[in-house]
C-alpha cells in the first residue's frame, strides 16, 4: 500500500485527485493540502511514499517545495502548464500529469510509482547485491538484473530507456517494461552507440524506432514521444540531417 498526499490550491483539482486515488486499491490517501507550506508541516510529522503536487501554487510552488525535501518521497507533478515539464524531469519525478488529465492517464502514472516502489522494496530484501551496470553479451543481447533474476534482453526489442533516479525502465517493443537498478549512464555505455542515442538526461532512444521529430520531441509512435534536452539537441539534429532528411527539424 502506497501512502500518499495530494497538494493543490484549486479545490476542484484536489477533489478530482481524491476521487481518482480512492479508485486505486494500492493507494492510501493520508491527507490533502491546499498549499506547500501545509504539506511541509505534515511531512515533518509523518512520512509518505508518494506526493501528488501541483506546480503553480502561491507562496511556494511545487517544484521549489520538492527541492526542499531532504528525504524525498516519489513525486507526480500535476499542472496546467506544460512548460514546467522540464523542471519536473530534473527532479526525477515519477511522472508529469498535464491538466486536465483523465483517470487512464492517472492510472498509468501511479502504476509506474507502484512498480518503482515494489522494485525498491525487493532490492532492500534481496540477499544478492543489486546490479551496478548492464552487461553487454554481444551485439544482440545485454543482461540486466531485475525481479531477483538476470535476464537476457534482445537489444533490437528495446524502444527507449527512461531514467527514474537510481533505476532505469526499459520500454520494449511489445509494450512491456523492465525496471532495473542502475544509472542511465551505465546503460549508455553498454548499448551500441550506432543504434542508440541519449537525447535527454533521462532518455536514450533506439534510433530504429524514431518516427518523427518536431518541436523538441522525438516520436516513437503516433502518440508516444520523449523530450529532447538542450545539451543533446545539436547531436540529434546532426543525426536527423544525416539519416532523416525527409523529417522537418
Amino acid at each position: 500500500m502506497l501512502k500518499c498526499i495530494a497538494i493543490d490550491d484549486e479545490p476542484l483539482a484536489l477533489r478530482q485527485l481524491t476521487t481518482y486515488i480512492a479508485k486505486i486499491p494500492y493507494l492510501q490517501l493520508v491527507a490533502t493540502c491546499r498549499n506547500a507550506i501545509e504539506a511541509q508541516q505534515l511531512l515533518a510529522q509523518q512520512s509518505v511514499d508518494l506526493i501528488f503536487v501541483d506546480i503553480n501554487m502561491p507562496d511556494l510552488n511545487g517544484v521549489d517545495f520538492v527541492r526542499t525535501l531532504l528525504d524525498r518521497p516519489m513525486v507526480i507533478f500535476t499542472t496546467a502548464y506544460s512548460e514546467y515539464a522540464v523542471e519536473g524531469f530534473k527532479l526525477d519525478a515519477v511522472d508529469y500529469l498535464l491538466k486536465p488529465f483523465s483517470f487512464a492517464d492517472f492510472s498509468r502514472a501511479v502504476a509506474k510509482a507502484n512498480s518503482l516502489y515494489e522494485l525498491r522494496n525487493n532490492q532492500r530484501t534481496a540477499t544478492h547485491e543489486p546490479a551496478a551496470e548492464a552487461v553487454p553479451q554481444d551485439n544482440e543481447y545485454i543482461s540486466v538484473k531485475a525481479d531477483y533474476k538476470t535476464s537476457l534482453i534482445k537489444i533490437s526489442n528495446i524502444v527507449y530507456l527512461e531514467s527514474e533516479g537510481e533505476y532505469v525502465r526499459l520500454h520494449m517493443v511489445d509494450n512491456t517494461t523492465i525496471t532495473t537498478l542502475f544509472r542511465l549512464k551505465n546503460m549508455e555505455i553498454a548499448l551500441p552507440a550506432e543504434r542508440f542515442m541519449r537525447i535527454h538526461r533521462c532518455y536514450i532512444v533506439n534510433l530504429d524506432y524514431i518516427k518523427a521529430y518536431v518541436k523538441g520531441r522525438v516520436y516513437l509512435s503516433d502518440t508516444e514521444y520523449v523530450p529532447i534536452g538542450e545539451l543533446y539537441k545539436d547531436a540529434f539534429l546532426q543525426f536527423v540531417d544525416r539519416k532523416f532528411k525527409n523529417l522537418e527539424a
